[in-house]
């Protein structure tokens, strides 16, 4: 008799908006989520199965620290299957090109582009036994940005880059792709606009949906991206941006 065997997803930056809502859509289509944040505990509305702390910048810096972290992953998935792994997490620090610190060039790169090749290299021969999957959470900003957004705008255009290059390299056997969503009505979003409703109405109304998204919208097509049904899509860099990201924006 064949055993059926945890199908596990890992999903980065668990505690945020978006993460929060991959975790539960995951968890709802019959997914064990392991779940990684900065963070030492998960927010109280967090649905997985397990959670580990994991600081990406200095997964990406330290070898010795990324080596432990993916024995514990490897450990922990192995009473199972990896079917997928998710690179959500990301920072945004915003900075004007003439007097951005090297620092938030340097940790935005790490956090946003290098971490995640290098778990994704860490994960592959765990995806490759499944025939998984690797989805990359990038932004509209890897096409369409505004002034300050110059450090999280290149590496969200890398991130993209590397999805549709990774794709080359990895062939039939692991699929990667990415989401690239506009304004995602997130805490971090609401927060943004916080004592400005006149200000996020007028950010819904460039969206020629009259909307921002949805995390779990982002996270339903994550999870379509990671099931058989997605078999064809490979490399891509899907947008989800209600519309936006087709606009011009002139004074008339």
């Amino acid at each position: 008799m064949q055993i059926n065997k945890k199908k596990w997803v890992i999903v980065t930056g668990a505690n945020g908006g978006i993460g929060r809502a991959l975790c539960e859509e995951f968890t709802n289509s019959g997914h064990h989520v392991l779940a990684l944040d900065l963070n030492d505990v998960p927010n109280n509305d967090l649905v997985h199965a397990v959670y580990m702390s994991l600081d990406l910048n200095q997964y990406a810096l330290d070898q010795d620290y990324a080596e432990s972290v993916n024995k514990q992953l490897v450990s922990t998935v192995s009473s199972g299957n990896l079917l997928a792994l998710v690179n959500n997490a990301a920072v945004q620090l915003l900075e004007n090109s003439r007097t951005m610190a090297r620092s938030v060039w340097d940790e935005t790169l790490r956090v946003n582009l290098s971490a995640p090749f290098f778990l994704s290299q860490a994960m592959l021969p765990l995806l490759e036994v499944t025939y998984g999957a690797i989805i990359n959470i990038s932004s509209i900003h890897a096409s369409l940005t505004k002034k300050n957004f110059v450090a999280y705008a290149t590496s969200k255009a890398a991130l993209s880059a590397l999805t549709r290059n990774m794709a080359i390299d990895l062939g039939a056997r692991i699929r990667i792709n990415a989401i690239e969503p506009a304004a995602i009505e997130t805490d971090m979003l609401k927060a943004g606009f916080k004592g400005m409703d006149e200000k996020y109405r007028e950010l819904e109304s460039f969206h020629p949906m009259g909307r921002v998204g949805t995390p779990s919208e982002v996270a339903k097509l994550a999870v379509f991206l990671a099931s058989e049904e997605a078999g064809f899509i490979q490399g891509a860099c899907i947008s989800a941006t209600g519309g936006i990201h087709s606009c011009l924006s002139d004074p008339s």
